[in-house]
């Protein structure tokens, strides 16, 4: 089965979506965002939150200790970061809270950048995006062919993805697929939309692990 992560949750109704639909992941936005929350927020959300299913903080540039906050009072359970930060911010970040690391890929427009630093960051997964995160536009994914020699970690694929390409995504082989916009109805998330995104990705085989 292929890996999904629905992104961007703020209401009450989202958690009730994804309780029924069983996604692997979840995200709480804590960045500048239409979908960002407060800590507070994520609190009360992540207390209604079905077993199994992992809440992910999303950050840009965040200061280590609202991470560790946040990991603390049980809110999240991994971190995904979208900003500059480097080795240093994860090695600090790591020796303080037990969290999974997704690290976005710096760059965007028609192809995704892989630098040394992203490799290098210490990472446990790298994240190809267009740019910013939930902008609902995917690059070229034909352009992850010519990196796949040089990705060192398991990596998510975000960006443009619905449930007219998600089968395409998953093919590509990352670790998991993470959708925001494309299970979205108005801006907000749409519990049919979610349902059929989670139950075609269960019907994709998943990928080979690395």
């Amino acid at each position: 089965m292929g890996r999904i992560k629905i992104c961007g949750l703020f209401r009450e109704q989202d958690i009730d979506f994804v309780n029924q639909a069983g996604p692997d992941y979840i995200g709480f936005v804590f960045a500048p965002s239409p979908r960002q929350v407060s800590a507070a927020r994520a609190k009360a959300l992540r207390a209604g939150l079905a077993e199994g299913i992992v809440p992910v903080g999303v950050f840009v540039n965040a200061e280590i200790g609202d991470i560790v906050s946040l990991w603390g009072a049980g809110v999240i359970q991994a971190v995904q970061l979208h900003g500059g930060e480097n080795q240093a911010y994860i090695k600090a970040l790591k020796q303080r809270c037990a969290l999974p690391v997704i690290k976005a890929v710096r760059g965007g427009g028609p192809a995704p950048r892989l630098e040394a630093g992203d490799v290098e960051a210490g990472a446990d997964y790298l994240l190809f995006d267009s740019g910013k995160g939930g902008s609902g536009a995917a690059f070229d994914w034909s352009a992850l062919a010519a990196l796949k020699a040089e990705i060192k970690a398991p990596w998510f694929l975000a960006g443009g993805i619905t449930a007219d390409n998600i089968a395409e995504a998953l093919s590509l082989g990352p670790y998991c697929v993470d959708v925001s916009s494309g299970a979205e109805t108005g801006g907000v998330k749409d519990r049919n939309k979610i349902r059929r995104l989670v139950r075609l990705a269960r019907q994709t085989p998943a990928p080979a692990e690395k």
